[in-house]
């Protein structure tokens, strides 16, 4: 973020505040529009780390109730191991595919990322370039 705003020219600022504008209004107007790409990207990269903040939650919270999505995939999970499955209906012999479950579990936590990434696309690619190339 830092060096994308060191890398808007100052002669945007300079020409507004000789138009007669304020900082905030700089910064409002000016900044933040041209800032977009950058972030948009932070943005991105913040929600796909805590979306898939699993230790804090791990160490922390000892209430089922209070969860994140991650950790109650995990149980499902390790449940799947061990042959969950109402025998009663499917039969003794039905057992749920661990390796089923371990994909069906992966899809379903990467699933809001991959709904959300489209529309920050247009932004994404711009932000990541824009704050390493140095001139």
């Amino acid at each position: 973020m830092k060096n994308f705003f060191q890398s808007i020219p100052l002669s945007l600022e300079e020409s507004a505040k000789m138009d007669g504008y304020n900082d905030l209004f700089i910064l409002i107007r000016i900044v933040i529009p041209l800032s977009l790409p950058a972030i948009a990207t932070f943005t991105l990269f913040y929600a796909v780390g805590h979306w898939n903040s699993f230790m804090n939650v791990l160490l922390y919270i000892n209430d089922p109730k209070k969860w994140n999505i991650q950790i109650l995939l995990r149980q499902i999970v390790i449940l799947s191991q061990g042959g969950i499955g109402d025998s009663a209906s499917v039969g003794e012999n039905f057992v749920i595919p661990p390796q089923g479950v371990k994909m069906a579990a992966i899809m379903f936590s990467t699933l809001p990322i991959l709904i959300v990434y489209p529309f920050l696309q247009k932004y994404f690619t711009k932000g990541v370039l824009a704050g390493s190339i140095k001139g």
